[in-house]
């Protein structure tokens, strides 16, 4: 085969059911549905598929790829858009050719960040994917340059949240896109290029249980002279009237500074409810 010739792009919408039905049928772990900013592309000689890849949203948590970053648990919710997954990597059957896979992820790594950012409106840096020892030994992506950051910790997804007991631990491969995609990622400040939104963090459940008394305990502090980025409302879980008030969302949400309010109001609570959103800025007569 005369690797030259190989060619990847993205799945056409008239295609994407012939995708998955191969997916379904040759991939061990079969297809995947296409959720949130998923992106699928085929490879192809003489207008014959002889590939299919699928990228989608990074892991929410994988202590080898965040140790491997450096970024702090703080950072890193708001930053994972910017890594994507290789969530399936499919050669298909009677096409298993030597140098052909390396061949196909470099065309990907080439072409990966100008999609993401024509498609979804931002850029990605780095890449990841999970390979199960027991099945292979990421020999493709060592031969593309992908960096071996250690294992995970077998632990699974469920509808509960994870597994109890360790299952399968996975190798852990990355592939940055830039030569700065670790100080990029870990950086105290995001360079604005990269920014896909608002300021967003991670809270952690004791944050989380204590922010109604947090803001409860604020909400009758002095008006605010100072322009809020976003607004919270924080709902207590019981039928009373409470407070809705602002708070900058910098640091660890108000907690090490803090929040301005102006004119607090409260209204009724309609449901028994507990409830923490994140809204646009308002602006106050």
């Amino acid at each position: 085969m005369n690797l030259s010739k190989v060619l990847v792009r993205r799945v056409g919408p008239l295609e994407e059911q012939r995708f998955q039905q191969l997916m379904q049928e040759h991939h061990y772990l079969g297809a995947l549905p296409k959720i949130s900013e998923t992106l699928w592309y085929i490879a192809s000689f003489d207008d014959q598929w002889v590939a299919l890849m699928s990228f989608s949203a990074a892991a929410l948590k994988c202590s080898a790829r965040d140790q491997w970053i450096g970024w702090s648990f703080r950072h890193q919710f708001d930053r994972l858009k910017l890594v994507t997954n290789n969530s399936r990597f499919l050669i298909l059957p009677n096409c298993h050719f030597p140098n052909l896979a390396s061949r196909i992820l470099a065309a990907c790594h080439k072409r990966l960040t100008a999609d993401w950012r024509s498609i979804f409106g931002h850029p990605i840096v780095l890449l990841e994917t999970f390979v199960d020892p027991q099945r292979f030994q990421g020999t493709i992506y060592k031969a593309a340059n992908w960096i071996y950051v250690g294992d995970t910790k077998g632990f699974r997804r469920t509808r509960q949240g994870y597994s109890a007991t360790a299952d399968s631990p996975k190798m852990v491969f990355v592939k940055p896109l830039t030569s700065d995609a670790q100080a990029l990622l870990s950086g105290p400040i995001l360079d604005p290029a990269y920014r896909t939104r608002g300021p967003r963090i991670m809270l952690s459940a004791l944050h989380m249980q204590s922010l109604p008394d947090f803001f409860c305990r604020y909400s009758r502090s002095a008006a605010c002279t100072r322009t809020t980025p976003s607004i919270v409302h924080c709902v207590g879980n019981c039928r009373r009237r409470y407070p809705v008030w602002d708070a900058r969302l910098s640091g660890h949400l108000g907690l090490g500074r803090r929040p301005w309010t102006k004119s607090p109001k409260t209204f009724p609570l309609p449901i028994r409810k507990q409830t923490l959103r994140r809204t646009e800025p308002v602006d106050h007569p």
